[in-house]
């Protein structure tokens, strides 16, 4: 019985490679070779086409290739049987945190407005903020919010964090439901969003809970785009509720080139960039949920279909 990786918008050599090196008697397949269908038990997948998955009769595992499993849980034909996982994984936290880190610095340091300058070969010295001067927000608070939110707290940030649910490991302070979410945003001037994407966070930052955030604030999305209502965050930043929106994650991707993101002055674009799986580093958990799916023992990183993480 087979492992198959199914894949279509994602490159899939170093994957087989990976899991070839960690493992050489796993007998894997990369869609869309012709395979026997019967024979495959465990699906490494990310961006399927929805209905692809039920073509395989004797499924029992499918694991994303990343932290998120949004886009599984919307397949309406996703086989209601089969357990799902998710990547769980040090070096996408740090990697994320990175990612984060330079957006923050960019939102305190001015870079965004002194590029602008540099393109209208203008000299505009401004006015920036230091690492104690800011409040920080971050939204979602699981392993990667709360690895977030420990490392810019060891840098002198004073971090706050939001979830749907009390965190009491978390080094943050935290608010969570909807009764303190108010009070969270009040008190943030720069929001990271890490959250899942849920029926609950479903455009969640819209105009009414971004106008909770102080005037001038920024926003720092590098969780999902369906959080984010993208034609609120426009007429924010027009009316200067908002200064600026560092945007990895969007509704639609590839971001379409008549989107008026691209040429809006306040928000900064990234290509879903900001934390990539390593293919090497997480090989290991990927081949152990294999072999336990094969022994039917409980899995690592089991995914909650009714929480959506």
């Amino acid at each position: 019985m087979s492992l198959l990786i199914l894949s279509p918008t994602r490159e899939t050599d170093t994957w087989l490679q990976a899991l070839q090196e960690e493992d050489p008697k796993i007998p894997i397949f990369v869609y869309p070779e012709n395979i026997d269908n019967e024979s495959v038990e465990f699906v490494l997948a990310w961006n399927h086409p929805y209905g692809s998955l039920k073509n395989y009769p004797n499924l029992k595992c499918i694991s994303s290739m990343g932290a998120g499993v949004d886009y599984l849980l919307k397949d309406p034909e996703l086989p209601e049987q089969v357990l799902l996982t998710r990547i769980v994984d040090p070096e996408l936290s740090k990697t994320m945190f990175e990612f984060i880190l330079a957006m923050v610095m960019n939102h305190l340091r001015g870079l965004t407005h002194f590029k602008q300058s540099q393109a209208n070969q203008k000299w505009e010295p401004a006015a920036y903020q230091r690492i104690e001067d800011i409040r920080i927000g971050i939204m979602g608070l699981g392993v990667i919010g709360s690895y977030v939110a420990k490392r810019l707290i060891g840098m002198g940030f004073r971090v706050n964090g939001w979830a749907q649910s009390p965190k009491p490991n978390c080094k943050a302070t935290v608010y969570s439901g909807s009764n303190e979410l108010e009070t969270f945003l009040n008190s943030t001037e720069i929001l990271i969003c890490l959250l899942p994407s849920t029926p609950s966070t479903h455009g969640l930052l819209n105009k009414e809970t971004l106008a909770m955030l102080p005037k001038g604030a920024s926003l720092i999305n590098v969780a999902r785009g369906d959080i984010l209502v993208e034609r609120d965050l426009i007429d924010l930043l027009d009316n200067e509720q908002l200064s600026l929106a560092s945007l990895d994650v969007f509704q639609q991707e590839p971001l379409p080139n008549n989107h008026p993101f691209w040429k809006h002055k306040k928000i900064d674009i990234t290509p879903h960039v900001a934390s990539l799986t390593n293919p090497k580093t997480v090989a290991p958990q990927i081949v152990e949920n294999y072999w336990r799916m094969k022994k039917g023992q409980e899995l690592m990183h089991s995914v909650s279909r009714k929480k959506g993480y």
